[in-house]
């Protein structure tokens, strides 16, 4: 991959691969995470255990409140 094509597959993949790899450690180091579901739309925080939940964030609240839980998901939603 030469590093001026930032829209190969290639990068892509790296992209993806990256991402994936910084989830995994994020919640091994027992983290939620929070992200957006491109499938669903859905604003979401996966915590270590794996479940998941869909929240809302709270715009100029203190950061360590700035989102509620609306529900927890199946495990086969998101």
């Amino acid at each position: 991959m030469t590093h001026d094509d930032i829209f190969s597959d290639e990068f892509d993949e790296a992209i993806r691969a990256a991402g994936a790899r910084a989830r995994r450690e994020t919640l091994a180091a027992g983290v939620p995470v929070f992200y957006l579901d491109s499938a669903s739309g859905l604003d979401i925080m996966e915590h270590p255990d794996g479940r998941k939940f869909e929240i809302r964030w709270v715009p100029g609240a203190p950061r360590d409140r700035n989102y509620e839980v609306l529900r927890e998901l199946g495990k086969n939603a998101a």
